[in-house]
């Protein structure tokens, strides 16, 4: 039986997202605990913290395979982290490497690499300076963290509509965050998500996700941002904010599939991501952004879209586990 290790980072005791968003990205323990659940139908499994003792965790345990979740916990690198330390000790994992967690953690090394490939992405610039702003184009624009996932630092007040608030936007991401600013067109058609599993010409899309912002209380930005995940979308009160599969025209359909399959080739993920999709005015898909470690809540009711689309596909919480660990251990050759 295979000794398997769950590389993580467990949410803090007491940690709220409806009350900060500096832990959005690490996981509950009702979440490391199902997940472990799931990988103990197929081995041994010990559960090895994303942080600085990560290294000899590792080396003292050696495990056959790493199912990894870890976001790591600090840094532009951070969710390279895990996996750096495993490609040095030669332990196997399962998700991307760490050229591919680092790339897609900077927005606009993603999007420049769309750009290159052709696939459709939404204009761009990168601001570390608030006193030397340049707009990527016209008005209006959405203001975000550049190294940041989970709508970390996306606010509804993101979206902005005149030169005062895109300044107020970037002082805001660029102080509060010590990051650069990245400011993007704002494109104003449906959004999306859409689950991958597998590699090469194996890699397949699980249904489409469809994020309803119509559903957000009146007057609200039509972002699915920081509020729209975890303060007006909540268990005891849910949003009727998904839909899935996605009541797409068949056309639309297959451009969605498509753009997500190039991003994830050009970006040369592994065995599973969820891309991030939005229609510009002319109806056409343009991928926002990768999540190579996605989410996976196992409560139906928290609304996360990788189980959400597993489940529309016919895979239960513990069957999208198992795939993966053995699209992984398939790449590997270690069926």
């Amino acid at each position: 039986m295979k000794k398997i290790a769950l590389a993580c980072n467990y949410k803090p005791e007491g940690a709220d997202p409806s009350t900060g968003d500096r832990y959005l990205e690490w996981d509950s323990p009702d979440t490391i605990d199902a997940i472990r659940s799931a990988l103990a139908k197929d081995g041994d499994v010990v559960v090895i913290e994303g942080d600085e003792r990560a290294s000899e965790r590792f080396r003292a345990e050696r495990p056959d395979v790493v199912f990894n979740m870890a976001e790591g916990i600090r840094g532009v690198g951070r969710e390279a982290y895990v996996p750096t330390i495993l490609e040095a000790l030669g332990i196997p994992y399962t998700g991307s490497d760490p050229l591919t967690l680092a790339i897609c953690l900077d927005k606009s090394r993603t999007k420049e690499i769309l750009a290159f490939h052709r696939v459709p992405t939404a204009p761009f610039a990168v601001v570390d300076d608030p006193d030397d702003i340049r707009p990527p184009g016209n008005l209006p624009f959405v203001v975000k963290p550049l190294h940041e996932g989970s709508s970390m630092g996306v606010f509804d007040s993101s979206l902005v509509r005149d030169a005062a608030s895109l300044e107020r936007e970037v002082r805001r991401v660029v102080g509060d965050y010590r990051e650069p600013a990245l400011i993007e067109e704002f494109l104003p058609g449906r959004e999306f998500t859409v689950a991958v599993l597998g590699n090469g010409p194996d890699a397949r899309t699980l249904p489409i996700v469809e994020i309803d912002l119509g559903v957000l209380p009146a007057g609200k930005s039509p972002l699915y941002s920081y509020e729209a995940k975890w303060v007006w979308d909540r268990p005891e009160a849910p949003l009727r904010i998904f839909h899935c599969p996605a009541d797409v025209a068949p056309d639309l359909e297959r451009k969605i599939v498509a753009a997500t399959l190039a991003a994830y080739r050009a970006l040369r993920c592994r065995d599973w991501c969820r891309i991030d999709i939005r229609l510009d005015a002319r109806g056409e898909p343009n991928v926002i952004e990768l999540n190579p470690i996605p989410g996976i809540l196992p409560n139906p009711d928290d609304n996360s879209c990788f189980p959400k689309a597993a489940r529309a596909a016919g895979l239960g919480y513990e069957a999208l586990v198992r795939t993966v660990l053995r699209t992984a251990l398939d790449r590997l050759g270690m069926r």
